[in-house]
C-alpha cells in the first residue's frame, strides 16, 4: 500500500475484536513511532502500553466508552516538556507537538498493518494519570486503543482544499 492508499484508508474504529496483536506488528508499530520527527530530534514523548485485559474498569475511568477497552491494547501517548525543544523568541514548548506526530506514526504504522486505532483527547486528563501511575513529568496527551477492527469506515467528511489552502504564491 502506498501513502495516499494508507491514508485513505486509516480511519476511527469504534469496534475491536479480542484477537491479540502480533509481536511483531506490534514491533514495527513502535519503531515507526521511534522514528517520528520531533523538534531538535529530542523525541520528548514516551508510550505507555497497556494490555486491556483486567484493566477495563481502569481504563473506563480514562475514557468511558465500551469500545476503547475492546482491543487488546490501549497506548497512551504521553508528552516530556522538561525534555521538549523550547522556542527562544516566545518561549513556545513543541514537546505536545512532538507526542502528536509520534501518535500520527503510530495509528498510520498500524493501519498498515491492518490494524485499528482510534485517536482520542477527550479523556479524563487526572484520571490518566491516576491509572497509568504517570510521573509529574510525563503529561496525558492522546490515546488509543490498538487491535483488529470489528467495524467498517464511514465515507470521510473532509472540507475542501480551497478551506484548507491559504495559497501566497
Amino acid at each position: 500500500m502506498n501513502f495516499q492508499e494508507l491514508v485513505r484508508a486509516r480511519y476511527s474504529v469504534r469496534a475491536y475484536d479480542p484477537t491479540p496483536v502480533d509481536d511483531d506488528a506490534l514491533a514495527r508499530i513502535l519503531e515507526a513511532v521511534r522514528l517520528a520527527p520531533t523538534a531538535a530530534s529530542r523525541q520528548a514523548f514516551r508510550v505507555v502500553l497497556i494490555r486491556t485485559e483486567g484493566q477495563e474498569n481502569e481504563l473506563r475511568r480514562i475514557y468511558d466508552r465500551d469500545w476503547f477497552v475492546q482491543a487488546p491494547l490501549v497506548l497512551a501517548l504521553c508528552a516530556v516538556p522538561s525534555e521538549g525543544w523550547v522556542r527562544a523568541a516566545d518561549g513556545w514548548p513543541a514537546a505536545g507537538v512532538d507526542a502528536t506526530i509520534a501518535m500520527t506514526h503510530l495509528v498510520l504504522a498500524a493501519a498498515e498493518e491492518g490494524l485499528g486505532t482510534c485517536w482520542i483527547a477527550a479523556f479524563d486528563p487526572v484520571a490518566a494519570r491516576e491509572v497509568l501511575d504517570l510521573p509529574d513529568d510525563l503529561v496525558p496527551w492522546a490515546f488509543t486503543p490498538l487491535g483488529h477492527p470489528a467495524d467498517s469506515p464511514s465515507p470521510k467528511r473532509r472540507k475542501p482544499l480551497e478551506k484548507l489552502v491559504i495559497d501566497r504564491r
